[in-house]
């Protein structure tokens, strides 16, 4: 009886010790602020931290940085859409905790 008590209480303690990654969240981020409330999420089965960045398309081809949106995503793709008049790129990542923090901020 003892020892499979013991045996819960290792179990317990080997399932805690599990390191969790955590990404930020924001809706609309840019130049190193949020301009909602800047929370965190935890990665869960199947997540990755993301990075949603948003680029206005200039009239000779070129794009300029707007605004990133933080998050965490279920199922994760990194892509770049090309629209009318934005550009959108997805960049997905889980190697360590706020990983998807934009580039220069």
């Amino acid at each position: 009886m003892f020892a499979l008590f013991l045996l819960g209480i290792v179990s317990l303690v080997w399932t805690s010790n599990e390191t969790a990654i955590l990404c930020y969240k924001c809706e609309k981020y840019h130049l190193g602020l949020c301009y909602d409330s800047m929370t965190s999420c935890i990665l869960q089965y199947q997540q990755s931290c993301a990075i949603e960045n948003v680029y206005i398309l200039l009239r000779k081809g070129r794009s300029v940085y707007y605004y990133s949106k933080l998050l965490c995503m279920t199922n994760c793709e990194d892509f770049n859409i090309l629209g009318f008049e934005t550009r959108t790129e997805l960049i997905c990542c889980k190697h360590s905790n706020y990983c998807n923090l934009p580039v220069g901020s």
